[in-house]
């Protein structure tokens, strides 16, 4: 269905040659007023005046829409003319290559996205985008939830919720009423489904060639994840422009599937949750191990790098969190209760108590930087119907530090925190993207600060030679960030560290330092783990539970050949043990040698060392890894010796490097 009010914006919405729509074409109909005397003009305003008043800013948008011509710049640096209110992107993506054309999923017109059949307004640069571009992958998959929303309206009298695209899909929720959202001003048509949207969306539904709805979900979600809201129902699907990348993505998500932390943890007895404590998980001791030794390992590196950890208290007065503006943003997702007739909280983050110690006594320039570290547990009061795994819950620890530093410290400081964050990233094996997230509209403080600012950490990461982008105005209302997202072993991204700007809580706090006068110094957050639970469960699906042996919970596993040398392997097992290495020693005598060493390998211990009546007498063993690669007999001083190095250096493929 095409429908057309008479404005210019709307007819050239209808193409003009091209590709026909081989299914139902989404109208875009601009919600503005109906010309004086239709059918709208009358009935609701009231009196003559109001109508006059509408029809008088019809005929001023009239004019605003008359065409003139216009120049339109492509990437290439090349420029083409058109004509405001009639030139479309799709007609100009045809003048350029139609395979261009039939390619195309959404254009960008001066940096914002648009229709691809909506007349241009005005000059500007012109991008069209294929369906290898993310946005043009969240516009794709948008439309496509439209799709999905007429299907379940038509078939099953759902009322929509919201579809909103998520990353690799679209869903929508079916629920008792619609919600209506107050800034929209398009109304887009599909089929029978009329829909209140922002948009943009594909020219028409025929461009979605291959579709999929792969999961249902009962009333388990709730509107905006609020317990007092009625239930909702889930329906997730996908699409692509062609068959071939559905089967594709089908393949990713069933090694995603074989990879999932919640299922592996439960596998390798790492941690389990418990209802009795909703989003706190138990970590048992192979689980505790890969926790400790991650934080120990960040330990190690705050040793070298001028860290000093701290320990503060889990629970403050709400004054605190008054002073630093969280009670009055944040205090629906804190933990709070009353403690004789004041209001306490649990800490859902570490930098107002790092305030605290940075001005409990007076403080000099030559301390500057000073940096804090703390390992300290944090509770923040997450919907019970957003708790994920290890990937969103309400206790965690982070390997949370706040540098207080001056401004001129700032460009070596980040300097110092990308170095730290490569370090550590090496040895995950994960690449990684770097984005500058620069000064949003609404911001705090002097303009000339932000400059400088942004200037060191551009200037910071232009050193660091790694590629990194731009996002402009994406900083915090209180400074500028570097985002970064991290890669997995399957493509996947994460955001886990975060190097943060803050020229707002020094000012909050009235922190100080001594110099020839008093100075505000400046705070940078960082962490590079971020949550360590989440890092946990990103690393578990990243190795497929295939650790590395520096971070395993299964490291050694002593199979003794017969009863009469299980002494020997349980006296070799201790040599391991009392060395920190995660051994055990297989002593059921009811099964085969072979079993013994299939079922090690299925349990992922890296190295198995077989021990029988030769090795006894040689105080030696046999070893062999998980993927069966034997290295033979060797003695157990060098064994023990070269696992120790491999392990200390933390290497990512011991078996390999043994």
């Amino acid at each position: 269905v095409n429908s057309r009010f008479g404005c210019r914006r709307c007819r050239g919405a209808v193409p003009g040659g091209g590709e026909p729509a081989d299914r139902e074409r989404e109208a875009q109909v601009p919600a503005a007023a109906p010309p004086a005397g239709s059918a709208g003009g009358a009935g609701a305003g009231g009196g003559a005046g109001e109508e006059t008043t509408r029809s008088e800013v019809w005929q001023s948008s009239g004019e605003e829409q008359r065409e003139r011509p216009i120049t339109v710049e492509l990437p290439d640096g090349r420029k083409v003319d058109g004509k405001a209110w009639l030139t479309t992107p799709y007609q100009l993506a045809c003048d350029i290559s139609q395979g261009l054309a039939d390619n195309a999923v959404i254009s960008r017109v001066n940096g914002e996205l648009w229709d691809l059949d909506r007349p241009l307004e005005q000059d500007c640069s012109l991008e069209i985008l294929r369906f290898d571009n993310e946005d043009a992958q969240a516009v794709y998959w948008h439309s496509s939830a439209h799709i999905l929303g007429e299907a379940m309206e038509r078939f099953y009298g759902g009322c929509l919720c919201y579809g909103p695209p998520i990353e690799n899909a679209g869903s929508f929720f079916m629920f008792f009423m619609f919600i209506c959202l107050f800034d929209m001003r398009v109304i887009f048509v599909c089929g029978p489904l009329i829909d209140l949207c922002r948009g943009p969306h594909v020219r028409h539904t025929g461009k979605i060639k291959a579709m999929k709805i792969y999961k249902v979900c009962g009333k388990t979600h709730t509107f905006n994840g609020r317990s007092d809201m009625e239930t909702l129902q889930r329906i997730y699907g996908i699409s692509f422009p062609d068959s071939k990348m559905l089967k594709e993505w089908e393949r990713f998500q069933e090694e995603a599937k074989n990879r999932d932390h919640r299922k592996i943890g439960k596998d390798q007895e790492l941690f389990f949750f418990h209802d009795l404590s909703p989003g706190s998980c138990f970590f048992m001791p192979r689980g505790a191990y890969i926790y400790n030794t991650l934080t120990e390992f960040i330990r190690d590196e705050y040793w070298r790098r001028g860290f000093q950890e701290v320990a503060s208290p889990n629970i403050y007065n709400s004054k605190l969190w008054e002073t630093s503006g969280h009670w009055q943003h944040y205090s629906e997702n804190m933990f709070s209760f009353p403690v004789e007739e004041e209001i306490f909280a649990l800490k859902p983050m570490n930098c107002p108590g790092h305030c605290l110690m940075f001005s409990h006594r007076p403080r000099s320039w030559r301390e500057l930087p000073l940096r804090l570290a703390d390992f300290g547990v944090l509770h923040r009061n997450e919907l019970s119907g957003t708790l994920t795994g290890l990937t969103r819950v309400r206790r965690f620890q982070q390997d949370d530090a706040h540098i207080f530093c001056t401004m001129d410290q700032i460009e070596t400081e980040m300097k110092g925190c990308l170095d730290f964050l490569r370090c550590i990233y090496d040895v995950f094996g994960f690449s990684f993207q770097l984005h500058l997230s620069t000064r949003p509209e609404k911001y705090l403080g002097d303009i000339a600060v932000w400059n400088q600012a942004e200037k060191q950490l551009e200037n910071s990461l232009n050193e660091f030679g790694e590629p990194w982008k731009l996002n402009p105005g994406d900083g915090a209302f209180y400074g500028p960030k570097i985002d970064i997202k991290i890669k997995d072993a399957i493509g996947r991204y994460h955001q886990c560290a975060t190097i943060q700007l803050d020229f707002q809580l020094p000012i909050r706090f009235n922190l100080t330092f001594d110099g020839d006068d008093k100075a505000r110094p400046v705070i940078i957050h960082r962490a590079i783990l971020g949550s360590v639970e989440r890092m946990i469960a990103i690393l578990t699906e990243n190795y497929a539970g295939k650790w590395p042996l520096w971070i395993s919970p299964r490291q050694v596993m002593l199979v003794p050949v017969n009863p009469s040398c299980e002494d020997y392997a349980k006296r070799v097992c201790k040599q391991f043990t009392e060395a920190g290495f995660m051994a055990d020693a297989d002593l059921d005598s009811g099964c085969l040698l072979n079993k013994k060493i299939r079922n090690a390998q299925l349990a992922q211990y890296n190295f198995i060392l077989v021990v029988g009546e030769k090795e006894k007498m040689t105080n030696s063993v046999n070893v062999r890894t998980r993927d069966n690669k034997v290295h033979g007999e060797l003695s157990l001083a060098e064994v023990l010796a070269r696992l120790t190095l491999l392990k200390q250096s933390r290497c990512r493929n011991a078996e390999e490097e043994f």
